[in-house]
């Protein structure tokens, strides 16, 4: 009943909605007393809370061992309206807590360089927080920055530098706009095959739509030129497919049910919680390699 509930919300909001750059300063060490680097790392929905202690979570295979420091972000972790917190209000509670960390350290500690992770909602906000300091509008310098490294991001690009086998499509959040700027070759994204969190078919309307307004559910005057751009790269892209009689199509009684069957599918493979033993070559896992991505960029 539950899905149900969700893919006629999507479906819902789609027919609604169809009606200063600061540079480093080059190489530096860690301080005496400062952690050579100091990793953020943002666990996913539902890993962390408001009454729970920070948390590793999917991110222990990633975190355990590193060098320096490791902080995890507490945050409301939530999803749906009903659990309380938004989404939109969420993730930006997400970025803004691991954006204080990340400052509090840049300010004491002007040598340690910086590792941001995150799983899933923390993927988002973790990508979201990277793309701010690479686009020159964050709290660091971009060369402050050592790795990157998003896990499931629902805000995949194509574009952006994959990890092991190629998954098609993009994040169900569309990608961000501005990339990742100067940290862009910081920056590592791994998918399993068939999430679809991070693997949104590109003519799959409904989920685009009901990707960006769970990301705009908190909406911020200051992004709204940031909204128009990422609701009319959906709508191009709509009318690049046949416009109003597509979507009318993914919004059949039929759809709906197909939506609902593939989702009670993909919950059931457990794709979405799989990377731990999800090989992406060479004998590592999703989280090996990105384990070994940060530490051999320390």
């Amino acid at each position: 009943m539950r899905l149900k509930n969700i893919v006629a919300a999507a479906g819902a909001a789609a027919s609604v909605l169809m009606s200063g750059i600061v540079l480093g300063s080059g190489p530096v060490t860690a301080d005496p007393g400062c952690p050579v680097l100091y990793t953020v790392a943002i666990p996913g929905t539902w890993e962390t809370g408001h009454d729970k202690a920070p948390t590793a979570g999917m991110l222990a295979g990633v975190t355990d061992g590193l060098p320096g420091d490791v902080d995890y972000v507490t945050y409301a972790a939530t999803a749906f309206p009903w659990e309380g917190d938004v989404y939109g209000s969420s993730k930006k509670e997400a970025v803004n807590n691991a954006r204080g960390l990340v400052q509090a350290m840049g300010a004491r500690c002007p040598g340690t360089k910086i590792a941001i992770t995150g799983y899933s909602q923390g993927a988002d906000a973790a990508g979201d927080l990277a793309s701010e300091i690479g686009t020159g509008i964050g709290v660091v310098p971009p060369d402050r920055i050592a790795a990157v490294a998003l896990i499931s991001d629902p805000r995949r690009s194509p574009s952006d530098a994959q990890v092991g086998p190629y998954a098609p499509g993009q994040g169900a959040g569309g990608p961000r706009v501005g990339g990742f700027g100067l940290v862009s070759d910081k920056v590592r994204t791994v998918c399993a095959v068939g999430d679809l969190y991070c693997s949104t078919d590109e003519t799959d309307f409904v989920t685009r739509f009901a990707g960006f307004l769970a990301q705009a559910s908190d909406p911020n005057p200051v992004n709204l030129w940031r909204y128009q751009l990422e609701v009319g790269a959906i709508i191009n892209d709509l009318m690049s497919q046949g416009g109003i009689p597509t979507l009318q199509s993914q919004l059949s009684d039929g759809a709906n049910e197909e939506r609902v069957h593939q989702l009670e599918q993909f919950y059931g493979t457990g794709k979405h919680t799989s990377y731990g033993t999800y090989s992406v070559g060479g004998g590592q896992t999703a989280l090996t390699w990105m384990h070994n991505w940060i530490r051999g960029n320390a």
